[in-house]
């Protein structure tokens, strides 16, 4: 890093922060792009995770459902392998430092920098109806999450790269204001992801907000629901199983089946030399069904334990408030409050 920063980070790794919003179940875009490299990243860095439930609602939901989301959320996570003796795993809002620092980033961020952000134009083309504050406002919060832990890096794909860099800004103008306190944080591209499109229209990345179930696999889909829909996935006219240009179908089935079974694109190719589409449609929904059936299992015993899933995000809630208290302590002297013995 080339920015001096003064908070510690534990036991001397980097600190990498992510969260994800509870938005239903993951898809296998979602997995495979970022939820999967996760699990690794715990060998190496210090990792906090969490569920952003306080970013969910710059759309409308309906409260129960947003419970109920983020409870599936979390133990979606805890099933694709975050552990707890290594990571963090907490719900946003269980932690008010998060709120509380975006209060002050708010005075650090510009009205400009905030109405250029591409997702507030999508979104509120989308929810033209509801294009509230928080909407508009919720990149600050973005860089709230990240900046109270003193995050080194930050898991990011290529539609929030634009956030990330407004949590740079935002942590600069602050040091260069009040003196060193936040590390200027650095975008992480895990070597391992892979992009993920949809099965019926490849050119476009797999969503879970697509109309045609058929474009998604969800990580919850069960052996027969997932077999069926790569059967039914999108391919060109041809019959060769290769990748290459225009043949985004095949491209992105080959990109799923080197994902879920370790293998290259080119030992897959060979694999699949002169035999059919049929064939390798079949195979791809079989390996990502085995590749997938560990998390379903997991996720299924889980979900079923509420008492287990409170005490864990109780405990990890507790420990990241714990840590980013001291952080948002500094901020507060460094912008002038007076300190509290409220406790």
């Amino acid at each position: 890093m080339s920015e001096q920063h003064t908070e510690q980070k534990p036991e001397q790794k980097k600190l990498i922060f992510s969260g994800i919003q509870p938005t239903g179940t993951f898809t296998l875009g979602n997995y495979i792009g970022a939820i999967r490299n996760w699990k690794p990243l715990q060998e190496e860095y210090r990792c906090i995770y969490c569920v952003v439930d306080e970013h969910a609602i710059t759309v409308k939901i309906d409260p129960a459902k947003l419970r109920q989301k983020t409870l599936e959320a979390y133990a979606q996570l805890l099933a694709c392998g975050i552990d707890l003796e290594k990571s963090l795993l907490f719900i946003q809002s269980h932690v008010p430092t998060h709120a509380q620092l975006s209060w002050v980033l708010n005075c650090s961020a510009q009205f400009g920098e905030l109405s250029r952000m591409t997702q507030f134009k999508d979104k509120s083309q989308k929810h033209p109806e509801d294009i509230n504050a928080g909407l508009f406002d919720y990149p600050v919060l973005m860089a709230a999450d990240i900046l109270v832990y003193n995050a080194d890096l930050v898991p990011v794909g290529a539609d929030q790269m634009q956030h990330l860099e407004l949590a740079r800004t935002i942590a600069r103008r602050f040091n260069s204001r009040y003196g060193e306190l936040f590390t200027v944080p650095e975008g992480y591209v895990s070597p391992l992801g892979a992009k993920v499109m949809s099965l019926q229209d490849p050119t476009k990345k797999m969503s879970k907000s697509d109309e045609n179930p058929n474009a998604v696999i969800l990580i919850l889909d069960d052996k027969d629901t997932i077999i069926r829909k790569c059967k039914r996935a999108v391919t060109d006219s041809g019959s060769e199983i290769k990748f290459q240009e225009g043949k985004d179908g095949i491209n992105n089935l080959l990109t799923i089946y080197s994902a879920v079974t370790g293998k290259s694109i080119q030992d897959a190719e060979k694999e699949f030399d002169g035999q059919g589409y049929g064939t390798f449609k079949l195979a791809v929904g079989e390996a990502v069904a085995d590749h997938l059936a560990p998390v379903r299992e997991e996720y299924a015993k889980l979900i079923a334990d509420k008492a287990y899933l409170k005490e864990c995000y109780t405990r990890c809630g507790a420990e990241a408030l714990r840590y980013s208290q001291r952080i948002l302590n500094k901020v507060y002297r460094k912008i002038g409050f007076v300190a509290s013995e409220i406790r």
